[in-house]
């Protein structure tokens, strides 16, 4: 997941929030992880990563999520992704100031 924050009034193209999914394709990408890889080769190398799930920049330890998944190899990095969206997805619902603060999120300002 990724959302852009709002401009600042200039003219230059504001970057994207990388969150959730997004966040952890990003990390894997510059990871020295290989396909297949095993659930503790993905600890290993990830699990102490910070990692935000929400527009406003909390995080969570990579390694907490993924104790959540049941599943122990993945075969490809979209594997892997797959399977962390349905735990990002819980902790954030879990985890975000209720309600108003998810209105408040879907804001454009």
């Amino acid at each position: 997941m990724g959302v852009r924050p709002p401009s600042g009034g200039d003219d230059d193209e504001p970057e994207s929030v990388e969150f959730g999914i997004a966040a952890v394709d990003a990390k894997l990408k510059r990871a020295d992880l290989s396909f297949p890889a095993s659930k503790d080769d993905v600890a290993a190398e990830l699990g102490h990563e910070q990692v935000s799930y929400d527009v406003h920049g909390n995080d969570v330890a990579l390694g907490e999520i993924l104790s959540e998944v049941d599943t122990t190899e993945f075969r490809s990095r979209q594997e892997l992704l797959n399977e962390l969206h349905g735990p990002f997805e819980e902790y954030r619902q879990n985890n975000s100031g209720g309600v108003f603060q998810q209105m408040r999120s879907m804001l454009p300002f």
